[in-house]
């Protein structure tokens, strides 16, 4: 297996990746609410505060462009953000989905 596959073994991990926005909202938010409001955090984002406190709840997911802005905002660029999210809807994929890919796995 190559370093960018990874085996999401859900049957054997019962938590799932915690959502890059609560990550956001818990790692970063703290840091920049000591020079703005949320309403100033989503204004620059382009986003309603409404829309970012649902990400931050993991309740949406992270949209490229706004894990593009996150990225642009923090320092540190979309990748990471895409990332945390990609490895997010893997694992709650693979679980809602987990029937199914035994059937698919038996049948290969």
């Amino acid at each position: 297996m190559s370093q960018t596959q990874k085996e999401y073994a859900v049957d054997k991990i019962t938590r799932p990746p915690i959502h890059p926005g609560e990550i956001f909202a818990e790692e970063v938010m703290p840091e920049l609410r000591k020079k703005r409001t949320i309403g100033e955090i989503a204004r620059v984002l382009g986003v309603s505060r409404q829309n970012l406190y649902r990400m931050m709840q993991g309740k949406i997911s992270l949209t490229p462009d706004m894990a593009a802005k996150i990225g642009a905002l923090v320092g540190n660029g979309a990748r990471i953000w895409l990332a945390m999210q990609a490895d997010y809807d893997a694992w709650e994929a693979t679980k809602r989905l987990a029937p199914a890919l035994k059937k698919i796995r038996a049948q290969a």
